[in-house]
């Protein structure tokens, strides 16, 4: 199965002619006039832009996913590529209605109209896995239904197991690729995929996500959990303008400097305060409310794909960025080892020295004069150095990274990242290892703390009555040694004596016998 999905790709990709984009080079000139040869039946005639997206929509969700992350790196590739499969955020072709209502059938065991008092048979966003419908319940509260796409769990299972074994090939022919743990790293990846394929799992997502932002800095739809299935979720619908429309957002009166400095605060607050954040934020995803009290402000959508960190992870990163900010490199290589993200035996003034040739050119920069590119390649070359390992917990903030770093570009091309995040991240900090945190752990503790004084005069009384206890049985204990070990000692004595005497006696009757058988008889 796997071998016909890999010949299938290959074929796809020659069939919209995507062998260009690889054989462009003069040496593999043979080899493309060989498969224009067998190929000579394709049509060519469209802009290579438009035939990678149709090729990325027929090869299903997985790469339709790695179309909109292309689409948010206008610096890595050309801009006729990226806007066309910025098309691919939540214009991918709906399936039909007919499917949907047989779907909500299956789901309630009740046709739709007894479920919604009115459903729109066009969708309003179509992506890889799923879309969604505007309705209203049969109370009149108009919301938004994401029903999955039929069938989707076994195309998406089918191209993770040829990832996977593509992983496994890569591993066992490359040592510097198993390094870089790439089964590791699609087993993440898999996680996060099949996630999105039980939608109570995407709305409890949603509901987390809300409650960590209670001051609406981040806006998040209600979930109506009632109508709630796996296959279908009924949320709040929200109003607002695609962050990608900059031109509309610019004639609604919004900051878009403001708006630009909101969303690294967001970010950072989500992956640093709650150790959770939405780690799909292409700009499909994310609207901005236009009007009432919350004009201005980030709406968040689809929550199928959110990433977790540890307090460890946390706390490395946070180590890192600062000291990044603060261009202290050798706390760089030092948080490096300590997390052991390399080997506890790494040079660390060369591995300083190399983080510094890496970060130096791109501070006090805005991100248009950013080579980001060339900083990962760096990255990549000081890696495989000092065999830096890859942390698979951490691949879905890479890439949320990169969707932050694009959007980021789009909204202000001169915002400074550096100074726009060291704020938050030493309040952060502080929080964490300063005065901040011993009072934070004893708010948290006080509800123990409350509950169980009452009962510290009996406890403290237990303790004391049981050390005493202890002190007297190590006071038996030692009394008893040493009565074992005098009685030891006597008994060794005793014995002495009784061989002595036994000797005393033999040599006694030795003599006594002498005398009556002389020795010269």
């Amino acid at each position: 199965m796997r071998l016909f999905r890999l010949l299938y790709i290959i074929y796809i990709a020659l069939r919209f002619g995507l062998d260009e984009f690889i054989l462009a080079q003069d040496k593999f000139n043979p080899w493309q006039t060989l498969i224009n040869g067998v190929f000579f039946w394709r049509n060519k005639s469209q802009p290579r832009a438009l035939r990678l997206r149709l090729a990325l929509e027929t090869l299903g969700p997985i790469f339709v996913k790695f179309g909109q992350m292309l689409s948010t790196r206008r610096d890595l590739i050309p801009l006729d590529l990226a806007d066309e499969l910025a098309k691919l955020q939540d214009q991918v072709p709906p399936f039909a209605f007919a499917e949907v209502d047989k779907i909500i059938l299956a789901t309630y065991q009740m046709p739709l109209n007894q479920v919604f008092a009115s459903f729109d048979e066009t969708a309003v966003a179509s992506a890889s896995v799923a879309q969604v419908h505007f309705a209203e319940l049969l109370d009149g509260t108009p919301v938004a239904v994401k029903v999955l796409r039929p069938g989707i769990a076994n195309v998406i299972g089918h191209d993770i197991a040829l990832l996977d074994t593509a992983a496994w090939l890569l591993q066992a022919l490359s040592a510097e690729v198993r390094r870089l743990k790439p089964r590791e790293v699609v087993a993440e990846f898999a996680e996060h995929t099949h996630s999105e394929l039980d939608l109570t799992l995407e709305a409890a997502n949603c509901t987390k996500l809300a409650a960590n932002f209670p001051d609406k800095k981040l806006l998040v739809p209600e979930v109506h959990w009632d109508w709630c299935r796996q296959q279908v979720m009924v949320m709040q619908r929200m109003h607002g303008t695609p962050i990608s429309k900059m031109a509309l957002l610019r004639e609604q009166g919004i900051d878009i400097a403001k708006l630009a400095h909101d969303g690294v605060e967001i970010f950072f607050t989500q992956v640093f305060r709650d150790g959770f954040f939405h780690a799909d934020m292409h700009p499909g995803n994310i609207l901005v409310a236009n009007s009432g009290p919350d004009k201005g402000k980030y709406i968040a959508l689809d929550f199928g794909i959110m990433g977790t960190l540890s307090d460890n992870d946390k706390y490395y990163l946070a180590r890192n960025f600062l000291a990044f900010f603060n261009r202290d490199y050798r706390d760089v290589a030092l948080a490096h080892i300590e997390s052991g993200w390399v080997p506890q035996d790494t040079n660390v003034d060369a591995l300083e020295t190399a983080v510094r040739a890496i970060c130096e050119p791109i501070f006090n920069k805005p991100l248009k004069d950013i080579s980001f590119g060339r900083t990962l390649l760096s990255l990549f070359q000081m890696s495989r150095k000092f065999g830096v390992v890859i942390q698979p917990q951490l691949v879905m903030l890479q890439k949320t990274l990169l969707n932050i770093e694009g959007l980021g570009r789009d909204l202000d091309p001169n915002i400074d990242l550096w100074q726009s995040a060291k704020p938050f991240l030493k309040r952060w900090m502080s929080e964490q290892i300063g005065w901040r945190s011993i009072a934070k752990k004893l708010r948290k503790e006080l509800p123990y703390m409350a509950k169980t004084l009452p009962e510290m005069p009996r406890l403290l009384h237990a303790y004391l009555r049981q050390q005493s206890l202890v002190e007297q049985d190590q006071s038996l204990h030692a009394t008893l040694t040493k009565l074992i070990a005098t009685q030891q000692q006597q008994a060794l004595w005793q014995k002495r004596v009784c061989i002595s005497i036994a000797l005393l006696a033999s040599l006694e009757i030795l003599i006594f016998l002498s005398t009556f058988w002389p020795l010269t008889h």
